[in-house]
């Protein structure tokens, strides 16, 4: 037995087929005329599925074009490299010079956030790319940031040593084996060309 769903079907449509002499409903939508300066879907045919495949069998998006315009509508960028047509994102494709995406209600900043946040991360993989793997992990070890100086170096130091140390803590030396990791993070940073 034949599945009756296909993909693209109008159930809701009441239309009748436009193909002459056919009285079954118009389900499919199929592309219509394009006329010049063609922006969006513009007219559909409406078909029942025979008349639909039927029209997609003959189909040439490209029927009536120049070799030279088949060649640009083929082009990655067609359609965004010919500034004689109106875009939705050009700066002047709204009214009075301000971009029809400008009166986009974003309550939540989620496009913002999210160019905010890219941003941020490109600018921390440029910070750590000044430093080794070995010093990135001193940098981790020591919990600072790629983009630090040489006085915020001395400074974290200071307050590591001050807080693993066993003189400064009552003698406690359960912290010890950190207390080495951070000298020897420190070490290594201290001669890194990054910070010189």
């Amino acid at each position: 037995m034949r599945s009756m769903r296909f993909h693209g079907r109008h159930e809701d449509r009441v239309q009748e087929c436009q193909a002459p002499g056919c009285d079954e409903p118009g389900q499919f939508r199929a592309p219509g005329p394009r006329a010049p300066g063609f922006d969006g879907p513009g007219e559909h045919f409406w078909f029942c599925l025979d008349h639909v495949r039927e029209f997609n069998a003959r189909y040439n998006y490209f029927a009536g074009m120049s070799a030279d315009e088949i060649v640009a509508a083929q082009h990655p960028a067609a359609g965004w490299a010919n500034s004689s047509t109106t875009r939705a994102f050009r700066v002047d494709a709204g009214v009075g010079g301000v971009p029809r995406w400008a009166d986009f209600d974003d309550p939540l900043e989620a496009i913002g956030a999210r160019a905010s946040d890219i941003r941020r991360r490109a600018q921390g993989r440029a910070q750590a790319a000044r430093f080794t793997r070995d010093e990135q992990d001193a940098l981790s070890t020591m919990d600072l940031a790629p983009d630090i100086d040489r006085a915020a170096l001395r400074r974290r130091y200071s307050e590591l040593v001050r807080r693993y140390h066993p003189d400064r803590n009552g003698g406690d030396r359960s912290h010890e084996a950190r207390l080495t990791r951070v000298v020897e993070a420190y070490q290594l940073l201290r001669k890194s060309a990054a910070l010189a």
